[in-house]
Order: structure tokens, then C-alpha cells, then sequence
């Protein structure tokens, strides 16, 4: 079992093919996971991506996104142990309270990027309203 084992879930008020395109944008991987070097191994097109990852973590990490509503479930995955001082690929056993840690940091970290992504795509949009139409 990885250390680092996350599944979360944010609503975004969004069209679900917007959703997708900017999951997809790489550039935005690098904002989001900074440490983190992702190899795409599954593109799901609209449903999403999955990865493996190598840097800070060594594992998998997926977005899966599911139409709902007027908007879109944005599904988190990660899968991973962190990696050996000076390795990008090689885990290290952790004590259950620096699993614990490590957790929460990537938790923390990944929640404030969905709630980036949902600002992003919901910009403009008033709580409680029907999403803002895509500017042509």
C-alpha cells in the first residue's frame, strides 16, 4: 500500500470538455505539483488523464471527469511514496506518522489546486447561479 494514498472530488460549474482541456494542459501540471514529474500513461480525452509520477512521489496519479449537472466532477487520485533524497524514482519507508504528514501535505497541496482550477473555470459566475456561458 503507498503512503501517500488520496482520492478527493470537487464540483466545478463548468462545461466537462473545459474541464478536460485544462486538465490536459501540461503547463498547469507544473503549477499544480510543482514537484512532481508526470509521464501521461492513460489520456482519457474528456474523462481525463492518468500518470505516473517520479520526483517528490513515485507512483500514479489520475483526474477523472465526470459530467454532472450544469457542471463537472473533478475526481483526484494519487497513489504514491515518497522518494529517496536524491532520487526521482526510488521510495522510502516512512514511520505512520510521517505517512500521516506526508498525507495531509499532499492533500492540502492538491485541494488548492482543484479550488484553483474551480476559480478558474467558474470566473464570474455568482454562487447559486447557472454556470457563465464560454466566450466565443
Amino acid at each position: 500500500m503507498p503512503s501517500v494514498d488520496l482520492a478527493d472530488e470537487t464540483f466545478v460549474v463548468a462545461d466537462p470538455r473545459r474541464v478536460a482541456d485544462v486538465v490536459a494542459d501540461r503547463a498547469q501540471w507544473a503549477r499544480w505539483w510543482p514537484e512532481l514529474e508526470l509521464t501521461v500513461f492513460q489520456d482519457r480525452g474528456e474523462k481525463g488523464i492518468r500518470w505516473t509520477t517520479t520526483g517528490a512521489l513515485v507512483g500514479s496519479c489520475e483526474i477523472w471527469v465526470e459530467p454532472w449537472g450544469d457542471g463537472a466532477i473533478v475526481h483526484y487520485y494519487l497513489r504514491a511514496d515518497p522518494t529517496r533524497r536524491g532520487s526521482a524514482s526510488r521510495a522510502r519507508a516512512l514511520s505512520h506518522r510521517q505517512r500521516i504528514m506526508a498525507t495531509r501535505r499532499w492533500a492540502v497541496r492538491t485541494r488548492a489546486s482543484m479550488n484553483t482550477l474551480k476559480d478558474v473555470l467558474e470566473g464570474g459566475r455568482q454562487p447559486g447561479h447557472p454556470r457563465v456561458p464560454a466566450r466565443a
